[in-house]
């Protein structure tokens, strides 16, 4: 076996010969069998591409013994750990499809995905196992409960296979999946209504690597950290086929968000992607640790400094930028590009099996999410909808025909849902959502997320904005500031309330009269994942609407 790292050329080999990504997986481990393949931040789990084979073949094995074969759904919950991707790549060589649950996901939601996607067998980290089975419960469901990492009573283990350093398993039987079998499910986030279970097979996204690499065709044996939920596409694309699976990188694990920016000082990624959300924190942080005013000035000024910075951030080997699942606001993306680190927007999309066009180092066009990559075409629907085209575009929603036949037309066009406009080089910038368009009284049509993003754009004190005007004569806001800027103080604090005002007033004078926000309430309590907010942290806008209902009308009370 060959210990070289493989350049892009043969990743670009692999990925045309490759039938399915059980190919991809075992050429890859072939390659790099001595490079280090998962690393866990916190606990300290390193296994080589040799050693993630041999566990992958014990589990592949008992998962077998225990009655699992073709098409049957294994359901995950476990947060971002080196034995995610070994128990995944098992299930995966046998022909089952293997699917995440959102670790902050209550009893009910659990309950919901394991019965829409007929799930066989739940494989979770103990500290889950009571609210698996409380969903169990919900459902009068007997799924077999297996714990990866702990005894617990009535469960069967992995934690024997997962410490195994050879194997007997016979890989041979990865060879019957076919390229149109299911890959995995990818729940939706459920903001506009219950989430829908997309299902994406070997080929759409065999599809969605072979494109992306012929836009930016890095090599292989690199580093890439995983934090982002395995549950959402973005990771499960960059971090498990894409990383792990494709490039043979070294790839981190981070089970706690909060220990973010120590493993990227120690990781050094070659390759980064992070929801805006993370990029504004990071600027936010860079900001506080340099004295006096002027960093990017400074930085051009003298490259040392820029140097300096993207070292510090443990960002000096990066080779590409990536933010997606929300506008990111034009000074962040300013703020790192005049670092010499310019972070690209891209499109990211589950139905898309991830990242159907982006930006990158040479083809960049601040706010915009870039031109789409090979095998992709694009065209707008007569309302201004993109709609887009590839073989990289799901199979469909897990028994919703109907909501597919919606999606998906006749003509194979994907309807995104994104009101956007494509200028004369191809580059997509998008508009807003085609569901969450504000119509004012007046009839006046403007983009929520727009105003969001001026609002943000304005300062670093609002960590959360919601706008409201769908419908009312004039636009409303309700905020959330940045925990630092609320310490010792309460929303209605006159301080800052004044501060927040001042922001806004900024906004203000970027935006048109009638998008203006007018008025806006600071609530006392912050925003989390999967209550205000999706797991990515885009806004649950229904949620929001209904549980501040009392807040939002007060907003529009006569003075």
């Amino acid at each position: 076996m060959s210990t070289e790292r493989p350049s892009s050329a043969v990743i670009a080999t692999r990925l045309a010969e490759a039938q399915t990504m059980c190919d991809v997986l075992l050429w890859g481990v072939a390659d790099n069998p001595d490079h280090i393949a998962l690393r866990s931040h916190e606990f300290g789990t390193e296994w080589t591409y040799a050693q993630a084979h041999a566990r992958i073949g014990e589990v592949a094995a008992r998962l077998q013994s225990m009655g699992v074969g073709r098409g049957d759904v294994v359901a995950l919950m476990m947060r971002n750990l080196p034995e995610f991707h070994v128990i995944d790549a098992a299930a995966m060589l046998i022909g089952a499809v293997p699917f995440s649950v959102y670790n902050t996901s209550s009893p009910d939601q659990v309950e919901f995905l394991l019965s829409d996607a007929g799930a066989d067998i739940v494989v979770a980290e103990s500290l889950f196992v009571p609210v698996v089975r409380q969903a169990q419960a919900l459902g009068n469901s007997n799924t077999q409960l297996v714990s990866i990492d702990a005894p617990v009573d009535g469960c069967a283990e992995l934690s024997r296979e997962l410490a195994r350093e050879e194997t007997t398993f016979d890989f041979a039987c990865a060879a019957e999946v076919r390229p149109d079998e299911l890959l995995t499910l990818i729940y939706t986030s459920g903001t506009m209504g219950p989430p829908k279970g997309v299902e994406l097979t070997h080929a759409s996204m065999l599809a969605q690597l072979r494109s992306v690499h012929a836009s930016m065709p890095l090599p292989g044996g690199g580093r890439q950290l995983s934090f982002l939920p395995a549950a959402h596409v973005a990771d499960r694309w960059s971090s498990h086929y894409s990383a792990f699976m494709s490039y043979g990188n070294t790839l981190v694990t981070v089970a706690d968000a909060a220990n973010l920016a120590k493993a990227l000082a120690a990781t050094r990624p070659t390759i980064f992607g992070a929801p805006p959300r993370v990029w504004e924190k990071l600027k936010a942080a860079v900001e506080a640790s340099y004295p006096g005013e002027g960093l990017t000035q400074d930085a051009a000024a003298t490259p040392v400094v820029a140097t300096g910075v993207r070292e510090k951030l443990g960002l000096d080997d990066a080779q590409w930028l990536i933010t997606g699942a929300a506008p990111t606001p034009s000074a962040v993306v300013d703020f790192f590009t005049k670092l010499g680190l310019p972070v690209c927007e891209v499109l990211g999309m589950s139905e898309a099996s991830g990242c159907p066009a982006g930006n990158t180092p040479d083809s960049f066009r601040p706010g915009s999410v870039g031109r789409p990559f090979e095998n992709v075409e694009v065209k707008l629907d007569t309302d201004g909808e993109l709609l887009l085209r590839s073989p990289q575009v799901m199979r469909g929603y897990r028994g919703l025909p109907e909501r597919t036949d919606e999606t998906v037309d006749r003509d194979g066009w994907l309807h995104t849902g994104d009101i956007a406009r494509i200028d004369e080089e191809g580059f997509i910038w998008i508009v807003d959502r085609k569901k969450e368009l504000i119509i004012s009284a007046g009839g006046k049509n403007m983009s929520p997320a727009n105003i969001e993003l001026a609002m943000r754009s304005a300062g670093s004190l609002i960590d959360h904005v919601c706008v409201i005007g769908d419908g009312r004569p004039y636009n409303v806001a309700l905020v959330v500031v940045e925990p630092a800027a609320s310490a010792g103080r309460t929303s209605d604090d006159s301080g800052l309330v004044e501060l927040v005002r001042a922001q806004i007033g900024r906004a203000n004078e970027t935006l048109s009269r009638v998008e203006q926000i007018k008025k806006f309430k600071i609530l006392a309590e912050d925003w989390s994942p999967g209550e205000q907010l999706t797991p990515t942290m885009k806004l649950r806008r229904a949620v929001i609407a209904e549980r501040y209902a009392r807040e939002i009308e007060s907003l529009y009370e006569k003075d």
